[in-house]
């Protein structure tokens, strides 16, 4: 599987995103680089077919459906779209997710996938709380437990801190699975990862990013309702 944003763009003259080329496909790790408060959830909703850009084309597979994006992309942990609360324990989203996967969630279902990963001890912690690693890891693990997944885009792993190669090996952990993953990352940890690249697990490919707008949009809730426009 093959997605690509061809100079997707949102909003006037590109300020709430400006012109960017990112390809992803199955196997593959691909960072691409989103600055401000709302670009990397912005950028996240258009890579998985949850928002039309208002310039540049997206397709998969050589073809613009935004409906089957919807079907086989998952959107992790994009900030104010779909990022846990803080204070809901672990066991609270696994149950969730496991919802949303079509599985027993009660919280004995819960706390047996936790066990099944070694994380029943975190089983009562706020998701909030946890280490950067953990909770990537375990947001992803629950994302591909969805039917027909195929894609994952991860939404700024670098605000929970910790160190970036970290994120990159846990990603490319999922590439060797099959799925095609996008990160979408600041500058400051695509800088740290060009200067210090961990161990390969598998290849790491880059988009190109067209230079950014100096518009700081005000921070807004999103919600991935439709593929049109949620931003304007």
């Amino acid at each position: 599987m093959k997605i690509v944003l061809d100079h997707v763009a949102k909003g006037r003259r590109g300020g709430i995103l400006p012109a960017t080329d990112a390809t992803f496909t199955s196997g593959r790790v691909t960072l691409a680089t989103a600055e401000t408060e709302q670009r990397p959830s912005v950028l996240g909703l258009i890579a998985s077919g949850r928002m039309r850009p208002d310039s540049g084309t997206v397709t998969i597979d050589g073809r613009r459906s935004p409906r089957r994006m919807r079907k086989v992309v998952a959107l992790v942990d994009a900030p104010d779209v779909n990022d846990p609360a803080p204070d809901v324990a672990v066991v609270g989203v696994v149950e969730e997710e496991l919802m949303f996967a079509g599985r027993r969630a009660d919280p004995l279902s819960a706390r047996r996938w936790l066990d099944e990963h070694g994380w029943r001890t975190l089983a009562r912690t706020p998701i909030g709380q946890l280490d950067a690693d953990d909770r990537i890891r375990m947001l992803l693990e629950l994302a591909a437990l969805r039917r027909g997944i195929e894609a994952l885009v991860l939404v700024s792993p670098d605000r929970h801190g910790g160190d970036p190669r970290h994120w990159q090996r846990i990603a490319q952990d999922f590439a060797a699975r099959g799925f095609a993953v996008l990160v979408v990352a600041g500058t400051a940890a695509a800088t740290a990862l060009e200067a210090e690249p961990p161990v390969p697990r598998g290849r790491v490919g880059r988009p190109r990013i067209r230079a950014t707008s100096a518009l700081r949009p005000r921070r807004g809730a999103l919600a991935p309702t439709s593929t049109e426009g949620i931003l304007s």
